[in-house]
């Protein structure tokens, strides 16, 4: 099978569709075919992505040509010329000076999808993962060359906050910044910490990454310690990826083997090892000081903050703890510098971003795509559109702490500070699409049940908060809640962001919050008419337990 060259996309919202955008895909359809690019060419059809009066709207993509509206006559015109010929076919061509807001964005972006971008999975897929000899053939370990013989450790850091690179575990944090604290701090020895215990629900964006290039990992560790003056680091592995564990395990083995961890990496005096330490399932330990409890052998809790890792983390020592996806980005930004990393994203939130895609769409997986990419376009051209032409509802992002994103902010960029505006969290970046036929009561109560189990018990808040709130919203789905329930769930919202110790519980109040704010009459429906608008709580009986 020939590789996707082309992308088209063809609007289906209400005027499109009563315009005969139906008979326009299935034109393209048959002329693809008719040409033999089934193969090459991508067909999807997407929602309300433009202005009306040029329904049915068809976009071309890498070259992010707009073409409307488009009858069934127009499609093997533009077959022909455009994705047989290579020309664009400029007489059906929607003028550019018509376009506004998103479209005309994505026209001036000529040459790019708002798409895959590849640079944390640059060769996961491309590389026999156990041999370093093939990570060195792409590239791999030039970037540790180039900061150990070209560059102080400050203008390492200097490179790493020029671009703008933020933390991509869920906090958004800059790692230039997180970096400068922990070179800042005096210490006899310091840490670098890699967690890679990613326990959040439908998110394994981490698990590629370590099984596909396990020594990307391992050098940006090694940069991160020069940058630092660390001179010891740990990956903390979730205890069920057993594959990923072998694999670093023998990159570390391999490197060591080259020269590139142990004693005067380079010929320099800088010196550097790593250990791979295994957790145990608790997902509290995915929270980073509670992570450096468990390296130390102790109960997996979270410590109180302040002090903060960068000056007492692991065994007392200042400590950088990063995501796998923060630190897989760190090699290609000293290979190609931060004004190219710069190039990719959105002004305040430069770079890619890593999505598992899952829920009642048509195609689930992974992508990696520019910061600032919209949860429609993700649908629409990744998923394939919801399944079964349902109509989207709601979208959960990062697993079970993230945000619960409504259709109303499904056109809002992806990014930290566009989603920090519209009250919500962009996440570790599971993404859970559902459909009109998905229940938030019920959606809040499974969430709810996963945090009262994972929660450590440490603090009052936590403890007691989520094991209030299940309990309320199992009343609500059984038709037995009251309008003062919804008070207290909002107060208990609140307590558990305000009080609780750790960022577990401060964001399982985020679910209740979200539902609250975005879904409060179907919330009510449940109280006042005793109804489930969907059909899925059970209003009545025993309570259907959550396992």
């Amino acid at each position: 099978m020939k590789a996707v060259r082309s992308m088209v996309l063809v609007s289906n919202d209400p005027e499109s569709l009563a315009r005969g955008a139906q008979e326009v895909y299935r034109s393209f359809k048959e002329e693809v075919q008719s040409y033999g690019l089934e193969n090459e060419i991508s067909l999807t059809m997407a929602g309300e992505v433009g202005r009306k009066d040029i329904a049915p709207m068809v976009i071309v993509y890498p070259e992010a040509v707009v073409y409307g509206p488009v009858s069934r006559e127009d499609v093997h015109t533009i077959v022909e010329e455009h994705l047989y010929k290579g020309r664009v076919a400029s007489n059906l061509q929607a003028p550019a000076r018509e376009l506004t807001g998103r479209i005309a964005w994505l026209s001036a972006r000529k040459g790019t999808l708002p798409a895959e971008k590849r640079i944390v999975l640059e060769r996961a897929g491309l590389i026999d993962p156990d041999d370093i000899h093939d990570y060195i053939a792409h590239d791999g370990y030039t970037a540790l060359g180039k900061a150990l013989t070209e560059m102080t450790p400050a203008s390492v850091i200097a490179e790493i906050e020029n671009s703008g690179l933020r933390g991509r575990g869920g906090a958004g944090f800059p790692t230039g910044s997180k970096w400068k604290f922990v070179s800042k701090t005096v210490s006899d020895k310091k840490y670098v910490i890699c967690n890679a215990d990613e326990s959040e629900p439908g998110t394994f964006k981490d698990r590629l990454i370590l099984e596909g290039d396990p020594h990307t990992i391992v050098e940006a560790m090694v940069i991160a310690g020069y940058a630092v003056g660390a001179d010891e680091g740990y990956i903390y592995v979730r205890g069920e990826y057993h594959l990923a564990q072998r694999r670093l395990a023998e990159a570390i083995r391999q490197a060591r083997g080259m020269g590139f961890l142990g004693k005067n990496i380079f010929g320099s005096n800088f010196n550097f090892d790593i250990h791979v330490h295994s957790g145990a399932g608790a997902y509290i330990c995915g929270e980073e000081t509670a992570l450096i409890e468990s390296i130390e052998g102790k109960r997996g809790e979270p410590r109180s903050r302040p002090p903060y890792p960068t000056t007492h983390g692991l065994w007392g020592k200042p400590t950088a703890v990063n995501n796998v996806e923060t630190l897989a980005n760190i090699t290609a930004i000293l290979r190609h510098g931060a004004g190219w990393y710069r190039q990719l994203g959105t002004i305040n939130s430069p770079g890619t971003k890593v999505y598992t895609i899952l829920g009642n769409v048509n195609v689930t997986g992974l992508i990696e795509v520019p910061m600032g990419i919209t949860l429609r376009e993700v649908i629409a051209i990744y998923a394939k559109g919801m399944k079964d032409n349902a109509t989207f509802k709601l979208a959960q992002t990062g697993g079970s702490s993230g945000s619960i994103i409504p259709a109303s902010l499904q056109d809002t960029p992806m990014d930290f500070d566009s989603f920090g505006r519209a009250g919500v969290s962009l996440g570790s970046g599971a993404l859970l699409v559902c459909d009109e036929n998905t229940c938030v009561v019920d959606l809040a109560r499974v969430l709810l049940n996963f945090f009262r189990v994972e929660s450590c018990g440490k603090c009052n808040p936590c403890r007691i908060g989520n094991q209030r709130a299940y309990e309320i919203l199992g009343n609500i789905a059984e038709g037995t809640g009251t309008m003062k329930d919804l008070d207290d769930l909002q107060k208990i919202s609140g307590f558990l962001y305000q009080l609780s110790n750790c960022g577990l519980g401060q964001t399982a109040g985020t679910p209740i919050r979200d539902v609250l704010a975005h879904f409060r009459a179907e919330v009510e429906a449940h109280v006042r008419l005793k109804v489930c608008p969907t059909g899925v709580c059970p209003m009545s009986g025993k309570r259907t337990p959550v396992l």
